[in-house]
Formats: structure tokens, C-alpha cells, sequence
């Protein structure tokens, strides 16, 4: 009987969120009261969203690269393999999966807290309600940049994050020994299809969406202080890392199969 209680409470607590989360969204998206200040707001939060990830990305997917290669290289025991498999895979997995699913969870964890107890410290601290008591649409002026720059921002850094990852992958087998340039070449363009580089894009701005508006729903219903807005800020990343990954299995399901 307690069990069937908590469970009938959780469903009606995520019932809730999920209500309040279209509710914001549909609030969100409604026409700045500034263009000049959405477009201020616009190139800061590219930068932060998109520009300071940028080494964190790069260190990332350079390594990334060289372990794909390296344990594909390591695994190809079968002589009917031949040695061009190495690029073949290192392109396929960094485009179809590693790229923009492995770095969307990571930056899950990096723009997501960041979004979270930002807007979680102006909740507590009463600067939402003073935007709002100045008449101005606070969903709007806070969180409609930031879904538009990651959007905008996130394909782009997947396409430099797949970039350094080839790269990784070439340096780490010439390093090893393990093959030579013309053969890693050959196998990034064996059986290469355009359509798999879009599927990694429609993921970006897919996964983008996600993490700044599940992000900016944790910071926005904040409630109490600053220990609340470190748990929103945890619950928003953990969240936003189990969508990121249910939304991958249908997106394949949807795009590939």
C-alpha cells in the first residue's frame, strides 16, 4: 500500500514537471520585447555556450580518436580484416555516435549545471521577479537566447569535434606504428555516406535543445537557497543526460533504420 502511494506521487510529481516544461516552452518562444537586446543577449551566450567549450571539446576528441583507432586496431585479430577497417570505424563510430552523443552527454554536465544555478541564483535571489515586475517576459529575455545560440552553435562544434577526432585517430595509428596515412585515408572515405553527417547534425540541435531547456526549467522553478540551486543544478544535468539518451535510441530508430 505505502509503495503503490509513492509511486501513484511520483508519476503525479513527473506528470507535473512535464506539464510545467511545455507550459515554459510555450512561453518561451514568444517575441522579444528588444531585438537589439536579444541580439546582445544572442552573441554572449554563443560565447559561453559555444566558444569556452571549445578546449574542452578539442582535448576531447583528439584523444577520443586515438582510442577508437587505437582499439579497433587492437581487436582486428581476423586476416580477412583488411587494414583500412581502422578508418572505416574510427569515421563511422566519431560521426554516428562518439561526436555528437559522447560530447552532448559531457557538455550536458558543463553547460547544463552552468545554465541551472544561473538561473537557479536569479530565482533565489529575486532578480526574476524584479524582471517580471518591470513587465518583461523573463522566459523569454532568460532562456530564449541560449536555446538560439546552442543551436545554432552545436552542429558546428560537432563538425570540429568530428574533425579532431579523424585527426586523433590518424596521429595515434602513425604513433603506434599500427598502419600508415594512405590506408587511414582510404578507410575515412571507404563507403562514406553525406546522409550519416546529417544525422549527426539533426542530433546536435536535437541534443542542444534539450540541455538548455531542461537545463533553464531546473534554474527557472528553483525554490528556497543557494543549497537549492546546487540540487537543481545536479537534477538538471542528470535529467538532461537520461533525455540525451532515450532521444538517441529514437532518433536512430528514426533516421538510420
Amino acid at each position: 500500500m505505502i509503495e503503490n502511494t509513492i509511486i501513484l506521487a511520483l508519476n503525479m510529481n513527473l506528470l507535473s514537471n512535464i506539464g510545467k516544461y511545455f507550459m515554459m516552452l510555450r512561453i518561451i518562444f514568444s517575441r522579444p520585447e528588444k531585438w537589439r537586446i536579444f541580439r546582445i543577449r544572442l552573441m554572449n551566450e554563443i560565447e559561453i555556450i559555444g566558444i569556452k567549450s571549445l578546449p574542452i571539446v578539442a582535448l576531447l576528441s583528439v584523444f577520443m580518436g586515438g582510442v577508437i583507432a587505437l582499439q579497433t586496431a587492437a581487436n582486428m585479430t581476423s586476416p580477412i580484416l583488411p587494414e583500412y577497417t581502422i578508418g572505416y570505424i574510427t569515421r563511422s563510430s566519431t560521426i554516428l555516435e562518439f561526436s555528437p552523443t559522447i560530447l552532448s552527454l559531457i557538455l550536458a554536465g558543463k553547460v547544463g549545471s552552468n545554465i541551472a544555478s544561473e538561473i537557479g541564483t536569479m530565482r533565489v535571489t529575486e532578480q526574476i521577479d524584479a524582471l517580471e515586475t518591470m513587465g518583461i517576459n523573463s522566459l523569454t529575455y532568460l532562456v530564449l537566447p541560449k536555446i538560439v545560440g546552442a543551436v545554432l552553435f552545436f552542429p558546428f562544434m560537432i563538425i570540429f569535434s568530428i574533425g579532431l577526432s579523424l585527426i586523433g585517430g590518424w596521429l595515434a595509428v602513425i604513433s603506434s606504428g599500427l598502419s600508415n596515412t594512405e590506408t587511414y585515408i582510404f578507410g575515412l572515405r571507404s563507403f562514406f555516406l553525406i546522409s550519416d553527417i546529417w544525422y549527426a547534425l539533426i542530433k546536435a540541435i536535437v541534443f542542444a535543445f534539450i540541455i538548455v531547456t531542461v537545463s533553464s526549467f531546473y534554474g527557472y522553478y528553483t525554490k528556497g537557497g543557494a543549497l537549492d540551486v546546487g540540487k537543481s543544478s545536479t537534477q538538471a544535468v542528470v535529467i538532461s543526460s537520461v533525455v540525451i539518451l532515450i532521444c538517441n535510441f529514437f532518433l536512430t530508430q528514426m533516421i538510420l533504420l
